[in-house]
């Protein structure tokens, strides 16, 4: 299915898991996010993928064969895993998780939700 964006969002939300995920820098798809005070818990987990690619000065401080590795499967404090949900109202979502450490004392990444999608129509006749 194609779909296509209803809004823009690009804001920070709360990630919550029901069970911790393993690895803390490759958590997963949440099980419920908050955003502007609602809670939204997700039911399916429609679409994954992730983009480990380093930009700016990270690109250019790694040798080309090891960025070349490093690309496909990461490295600390680089990339975003993205995922598109549906929530239990039915709203379809893009969110990403940004690897990128906020700081020395916030080593964790942060969660952002992108935008609103909806199905977008059919161009088959």
């Amino acid at each position: 299915m194609d779909w296509k964006q209803v809004r823009f969002i690009d804001e920070p939300v709360q990630a919550h898991f029901y069970r911790p995920p393993a690895l803390e820098k490759k958590p997963g798809c949440p099980d419920e996010f908050a955003w502007r005070g609602t809670t939204y818990r997700i039911v399916e987990k429609l679409a994954e993928w992730h983009d480990y690619r380093r930009r700016g000065r990270m690109a250019r401080n790694m040798q080309p064969q090891h960025a070349a590795v490093a690309e496909g499967r990461g490295s600390w404090g680089v990339g975003r895993d993205y995922f598109r949900v549906r929530v239990e109202s039915g709203q379809v979502f893009e969110l990403y998780y940004d690897r990128a450490p906020q700081g020395s004392d916030q080593r964790r990444g942060t969660w952002v939700l992108v935008s609103e999608l909806a199905p977008a129509p059919s161009t088959s006749s």
